[in-house]
């Protein structure tokens, strides 16, 4: 897939997500201080950056930037190199404006990077709904802030939005994606999805690869030996094993993914050359 085996592996933490909840798991962080602690700690262990997500009081999923505000300051305050992602997910049938109200964050509470779903899907849970509009109008706020997207790909018609997006001059290069496999109504965790994926997408594209439930160790192995990067955390599996006996937290997956590297003699890249290499910011 890539010549990435030799290079250093682009580490990529979900923490948190819009599904897990405290009874589905006791080690979700959910509040912004939870959160800041547990990016903290796998920070301490390695990685590259994180995709975040907000949660209200309650524990439910907000768009509120006050919220994301605390979260960022918290990480910014002790780890100003990790590359920040903010999510701009349309599940919870939230606007546009609802959806991009985390880009307003200014100064030091500005995120490097937003997700940004290349088109609707369908969950096992529910829909996730990003009509054409929306995709072009977060498109648009991202580029005028000066913030990279992080292109969310699940399945080839998404790859090919990638291309309009470039062509359209909506997404400035370099360019970033995860590719997300596992999920029923998209593309699975098999050699030729992945393969199919990459044949549309732009040739010099940054990746991760990053597998949901029971694929994501699959997924894992498969990103650690030949792809740029991968993608790990409770947003997409709260298990260590596939028999559902060991439940995960995030540190213990970032040392399982930090194993899987060693086998391969890849080191997980710094945050700052993840930011030379996108082109972002070096310091806050």
């Amino acid at each position: 897939m890539s010549s990435a085996q030799t290079s250093e592996l682009i580490l990529n933490l979900a923490p948190t997500g819009m599904v897990p909840t405290r009874a589905l798991s006791a080690s979700v962080p959910l509040q912004p201080d939870e959160i800041v602690a547990d990016v903290l700690a796998c920070a301490e262990i390695g990685i590259t950056g994180v995709h975040l997500h907000a949660r209200d009081e309650l524990g439910a999923p907000t768009y509120r930037k006050e919220i994301y505000a605390r979260i960022i300051g918290g990480i910014r305050e002790k780890r100003p190199d990790l590359v920040i992602c903010v999510s701009c997910s349309g599940r919870g049938g939230i606007t546009l404006e609802q959806r991009a109200e985390v880009l307003t964050l200014d100064a030091d509470l500005r995120p490097d990077m937003a997700s940004l779903t290349l088109s609707s899907l369908n969950f096992p849970g529910g829909a996730s709904v990003t009509s054409p509009d929306t995709v072009i109008g977060l498109a648009h706020e991202m580029r005028s802030r000066g913030i990279k997207p992080e292109l969310e790909v699940f399945d080839l018609g998404m790859a090919n939005v990638v291309s309009y997006l470039i062509d359209h001059d909506l997404v400035d290069a370099p360019i970033y994606a995860n590719l997300i496999l596992g999920n029923l109504a998209s593309a699975q965790a098999r050699f030729l999805d992945i393969g199919c994926l990459l044949a549309a997408l732009p040739a010099n594209i940054t990746y991760c690869l990053g597998g949901l439930g029971r694929w994501q160790f699959t997924v894992a192995g498969i990103a650690v030996a030949a792809a740029p990067g991968v993608r790990i955390g409770l947003e997409d599996n709260l298990w260590l094993d596939v028999e559902r006996t060991i439940p995960a937290s995030n540190g213990a997956m970032i040392r399982k993914v930090h194993t899987l590297a060693a086998v391969h003699d890849r080191k997980v890249m710094t945050p700052n050359e993840l930011r030379r290499r996108l082109g972002l910011r070096l310091a806050w």
